[in-house]
């Protein structure tokens, strides 16, 4: 982040702010910021995947993939991942499009059905508790809206989840069963968890037998930079430390090739493994194996997803790029401003005057700039202090991308020298 927050305006600068505001609304913009959805440009480089698997239907171990079955996914779509999500082969199922999914049926089969070293269901239990590092990620927090299971905002450091306070929270309360983690490239702050981090997440003492580290791992292959950042192996991490059951990994190709036709991915260990697939085998006879096909064919390998994500990173790239221009141009200085400068992922977080997100928001939407809720960066969408922006990048073209920042900056400057002259 850059500048520091909070800073007297300037005599004049309200009035300026007010006649930029004027100009911006007059020029009648239709853009959306709202969610973190890949270009066209993006999903042209999948475009391969419609035209496979080209006649042929059998897997590498002569499975018909035109048939039921095959509830673990397909062999070489899994062995392609497991390098990507650091899973073992064996350990890792390969399901439909979406990892949102897995997750939603992992609450539900958990509520519903006993955990490996669990004692009961979590449904016949009085209190279910997730732990949310906050900034994150909107729908996490609405899966636990939506089955009524209770959220505890944990701050987020540049390591990771403050750990003092997971710690305490998982040691001393058995109500809290689990903790929602974007460990790489997380939404929307960009942070990739320390080894540290990691380390102590495994080996934590937890009161709850059947604590479980959503770990959702959705930018797994997403850099943006020459240095494609590294974070530890936590399935394997939690196995050393005595605690092997208590990761659930996840991941996709959902912004790697076509976001609505990807396939999803789940590791754990051999016991939770055993424990997904039988409770998926009363409502599924198996996934898409034609789709899974199709993409072990379109990506070949690890290194084949590493290529294609390169062919990615030359569309993202230029657009953070302009963001973070433009929010220094406009904005650096004022003191009315912090952002992040993500190496990876699909988010900007930025931070205003404590009191002012909703109302810049307000203002960029009757300016025509639509833009993710104030607040969804929290659970229950209430950002105590109302200072916290989500901006996504990906989807507009550079130069409606431009028009969008340069209006959300002229709404942060009429907001925040608005506050100060209050």
């Amino acid at each position: 982040m850059t500048t520091e927050l909070s800073a007297d305006a300037p005599s004049g600068l309200l009035e300026q702010a007010r006649k930029d505001y004027q100009d911006l609304a007059g020029r009648g913009l239709s853009l959306n910021l709202t969610r973190g959805k890949p270009a066209p440009e993006q999903l042209d480089l999948s475009a391969d995947l419609l035209s496979l698997p080209a006649g042929r239907h059998t897997a590498a171990d002569g499975t018909d993939v035109r048939n039921y079955g095959g509830l673990q996914g397909l062999l070489e779509i899994r062995e392609i991942f497991a390098d990507v999500l650091q899973v073992p082969v064996g350990q890792l199922l390969a399901a439909g499009n979406s990892s949102l999914e897995l997750m939603h049926d992992c609450l539900v089969h958990a509520l519903l059905s006993v955990l490996p070293g669990a004692e009961s269901r979590w449904v016949d239990q009085e209190r279910i508790a997730f732990l949310c590092p906050v900034p994150g990620y909107d729908r996490h927090f609405a899966l636990c809206e939506r089955f009524g299971i209770e959220m505890i905002p944990v701050p987020m450091t540049a390591e990771g989840p403050d750990m003092a306070v997971v710690e305490r929270l998982v040691a001393e309360d058995p109500a809290v069963k689990g903790i929602w983690c974007v460990p790489k490239y997380s939404n929307p702050d960009g942070v990739c968890y320390s080894d540290a981090t990691v380390a102590r997440l495994a080996a934590m003492s937890a009161a709850a037998p059947d604590f479980r580290i959503f770990w959702d791992n959705a930018y797994a292959a997403h850099h943006l930079t020459d240095e494609p950042a590294e974070i530890a192996d936590l399935l394997a991490a939690c196995a050393e430390a005595g605690n092997p059951d208590r990761a659930f990994v996840f991941g996709s190709t959902s912004k790697i090739t076509a976001a609505g036709a990807g396939v999803a991915f789940f590791g754990s260990s051999p016991a939770n493994v055993q424990w997904l697939l039988g409770n998926n085998a009363k409502r599924s006879i198996g996934p898409d194996k034609v789709n899974q096909l199709r993409h072990a064919m379109f990506l070949r390998d690890a290194d084949g997803v590493r290529a294609h994500m390169e062919r990615q990173r030359a569309l993202l790239q230029p657009k953070f790029e302009m963001v973070a221009r433009i929010l220094e141009t406009e904005l650096g200085g004022t003191g009315l401003a912090r952002w992040t400068d993500p190496k990876g992922g699909y988010f900007v977080t930025l931070e205003v005057p404590d009191g002012c997100a909703k109302e810049v928001v307000r203002r960029a939407a009757e300016a025509g700039i639509v833009l993710t809720p104030a607040g969804a960066t929290h659970p229950y969408g209430d950002d105590p202090r109302d200072a916290t922006i989500r901006i996504a990048p990906s989807y507009p073209g550079l130069a409606e991308l431009e028009q969008a920042i340069e209006g959300l900056a002229v709404c942060v400057r009429l907001v925040g020298y608005e506050q100060q002259a209050a």
